[in-house]
């Protein structure tokens, strides 16, 4: 025998046999066929009873008149193109207003710390420029010798070491 356990309305009920199926299905109450699980059904969702008032989606009348129907196309237009109204509420003004402040401000006192340098600073910034313009130089120097064609570089070997020779003649 095979048994089962139904918790309808908070009552429990066994059964030996499976349930009877023969109830009327336009009747309110809850059948058990194969194909239904234990939770009740709405009674409008059977087909079957033509007596039952199907509920229909009540008509919202604001949005149903052309007006309001206009005034929606109008926004979702503008909102596409990027045109939304700017009716914000008069805190969020006043937030935006002060963040924007803030970041100005702070801007501002970041221009500053970088004009006000003490005078060490300033030494040094002086000292740093002259050392770049000194490797300049020796780069430049050094791009003419190597763009120097080769018979100038040995005339000018040639006239240091005969230089060379000539102050070690006199001093000795």
């Amino acid at each position: 025998m095979r048994f089962l356990i139904l918790c309808l309305n908070q009552s429990l009920f066994f059964f030996s046999s499976p349930p009877p199926v023969d109830l009327d299905p336009c009747d309110p109450g809850l059948s058990l066929s194969a194909g239904r699980s234990v939770m009740a059904e709405p009674d409008y969702m059977d087909e079957d009873c033509d007596e039952l008032i199907k509920p229909k989606k009540l008509i919202n009348p604001v949005k149903s008149s052309r007006n309001h129907q206009d005034l929606h196309r109008e926004l979702l237009m503008n909102q596409k193109r990027g045109l939304a109204p700017q009716n914000k509420p008069e805190l969020q003004k006043v937030l935006e207003k002060r963040k924007r402040d803030q970041v100005l401000k702070q801007q501002k006192e970041e221009q500053e710390a970088h004009k006000k340098r003490s005078d060490l600073e300033i030494e040094l910034m002086k000292r740093q420029q002259k050392l770049e313009q000194l490797e300049l130089e020796q780069q430049k120097i050094e791009e003419e010798q190597e763009n120097t064609p080769e018979f100038v570089k040995m005339k000018s070997n040639l006239r240091r070491t005969k230089q060379e020779t000539d102050g070690e003649e006199r001093t000795t």
